[in-house]
């Protein structure tokens, strides 16, 4: 090869270099954009779960004086909130009853569903369960505290209302 065939080549080579070299360092700005979204995205998730987990932890257990934070039925950990759309989450609910034959955990997941439903102050999906393992009926509850149907027909009940409202209203309300 001639002196000209080898300066194209090496000036074809230099500008094939300088591709690669920027499109790697375009790729490694994209991946640290991609993680710095990706950091900011799940704060923001943790943050709203600490929103939900305020709301819930206040609900009176229907038998006892108690909370549900001070039971251990509810705690920070048994929230989740995933984001479906940049305007609407999902929020996932796992409680724990406090003994497994607990006649009461439908109730206590009804509570949840109202109280959310009244005061999250964004748009959600709501999947409420009792944690597994915790519960000896635990799927027959889990399908009645997450059927609409179900739920809306049991506030219908004025003495179930009436329960529930005393569960979810604040003290000071």
């Amino acid at each position: 090869p001639g002196s000209a065939a080898l300066v194209w080549r090496h000036r074809g080579m230099e500008t094939v270099s300088g591709w690669l070299s920027n499109s790697v360092a375009g790729l490694l700005v994209l991946l640290r954009l991609s993680d710095r979204d990706h950091a900011q995205r799940k704060k923001r998730m943790e943050e709203k779960a600490l929103e939900v987990y305020d709301i819930i932890r206040t609900i009176r257990d229907p038998e006892k004086p108690n909370t549900l934070e001070e039971l251990d039925v509810v705690t920070e950990s048994c929230v989740a909130v995933q984001e479906i759309t940049e305007e609407e989450y999902l929020v996932t609910i796992k409680f724990t009853p406090t003994i497994p034959h607990c006649s009461l955990a439908t109730l206590i997941g009804l509570c949840l569903r109202v109280k959310l439903q009244r005061c999250l102050p964004f748009k959600h999906k709501l999947e409420i369960y009792i944690s597994e393992g915790t519960h000896f009926t635990e799927e027959d509850i889990n399908k009645q505290i997450n059927d609409k149907e179900r739920v809306a027909a049991a506030m219908e009940n004025p003495n179930l209302r009436e329960i529930v409202e005393h569960c979810v209203t604040e003290p000071d309300d």
